[in-house]
């Protein structure tokens, strides 16, 4: 499966190990790779576009990153076949999450996921925070919903805005931040970044592609926390989710 990053994304090495570990070959796919024609994502049968500052987000949440896959013909033809196909799957997280929400228009059923805007807080924002898997046609969160784990987020752009065209009851919805007893929430800082209901996940095509502003990437060994029960062993709960990728794949 793709790798793959832009000019200032960082988070690249975290999430190949992930995937490696679920039983996936990981490849480094730089976009430079697929505008120059060294690599076509047609060759792989998954995509992860990692989190980081695409361009430094000068123009904002992932803006230039999508902006250079849509305005290139090659590019936006490339993308638009690889989502269109039922055989592959895609992930995007924090900064990624935020070019593919950007790419919706080429993304099946994508046609109602939100903006990813500046936090209420104005800061760049980087703790644990606790979500819940909501019930979604997602292929990562197989078996999944109703489970409440702590997560890394770190992004300053992360606050999710509906346009006005849009319905959020129909942007199938995978995940949200949570309060202490369960419950969604909109308080700071346990929802880092002020989103209506917490809601900071979203799927499309069927469940194939999944796009989030937390980091399960980064937490996918148990010694990545702070504090785990012992019954957790090396892996931590998150690592179901690639695990589950892998299982679809067959």
């Amino acid at each position: 499966m793709a790798v793959l990053r832009e000019q200032g994304v960082n988070g690249q090495v975290e999430m190949s190990a992930a995937f490696t570990r679920a039983g996936f070959e990981a490849v480094d796919v730089h976009m430079s790779d697929l505008a120059s024609g060294r690599l076509r994502l047609a060759d792989f049968r998954g995509v992860a576009a990692c989190g980081g500052f695409s361009y430094g987000d000068v123009l904002g949440a992932g803006r230039g990153w999508a902006t250079s896959i849509l305005y290139n013909p090659m590019l936006r033809e490339q993308f638009a076949a690889f989502f269109a196909d039922e055989s592959k799957f895609a992930l995007g997280v924090c900064n990624g999450c935020q070019m593919m929400a950007q790419l919706k228009e080429i993304i099946p059923g994508a046609q109602h996921w939100p903006k990813f805007l500046r936090n209420t807080s104005e800061q760049y924002e980087a703790r644990l925070a606790t979500v819940e898997i909501l019930d979604s046609p997602s292929l990562f969160f197989k078996g999944m919903a109703g489970s409440r784990l702590p997560v890394a987020v770190a992004h300053g752009e992360g606050r999710v805005s509906f346009p006005q065209a849009c319905s959020p009851s129909k942007a199938n919805a995978a995940l949200r931040f949570v309060d202490n007893r369960g419950k969604p929430t909109e308080n700071f800082p346990l929802n880092p970044n002020g989103s209506p209901g917490g809601l900071t996940g979203f799927t499309a095509a069927g469940g194939r592609v999944t796009i989030l502003m937390p980091h399960p990437e980064r937490v996918f060994r148990s010694v990545q926390l702070s504090w785990h029960p012992d019954s957790w062993g090396e892996d931590s709960p998150w690592m179901r989710m690639f695990r589950n990728a892998r299982v679809w794949c067959g």
